[in-house]
């Protein structure tokens, strides 16, 4: 996790950098991964801003607790999905498959 110094947005945008190609998380494990684990409205808040960095992040990668594309509207069409797809992740009406085996905790990947 960055320093303290950094804003909120900020730390969500450094940890889904570190999201691995291929796997998801959602939006309550970077919260809790930051201390906020009732924050995750605002991690989708920081998702929602995102698209305006430098170098980009992938934000496509960040996905409800159900693993529901809920912010695909953020992307257009349908260029969420095919983001995931291209990384071999399979969606179906809008929701990952094998979200469990696919799913990246920041908490026991980053062992804070």
């Amino acid at each position: 996790m960055k320093p303290e110094t950094y804003t909120f947005f900020e730390n969500v945008y450094y940890v889904v950098r570190l999201i691995p190609s291929g796997r998801v998380t959602n939006y309550g494990a970077i919260a809790a991964y930051l201390g906020s684990a009732r924050s995750s409205r605002m991690v989708g808040y920081a998702m929602n801003a995102a698209h305006t960095l430098v170098p980009p992040i992938a934000a496509h990668r960040v996905v409800n607790r159900m693993g529901l594309l809920t912010g695909k509207h953020h992307f257009g069409e349908n260029r969420m999905q095919e983001l995931l797809e291209i990384e071999g992740i399979k969606v179906v009406n809008d929701q990952v498959i094998d979200f469990k085996k696919l799913f990246w905790d920041p908490m026991l990947e980053l062992k804070i």
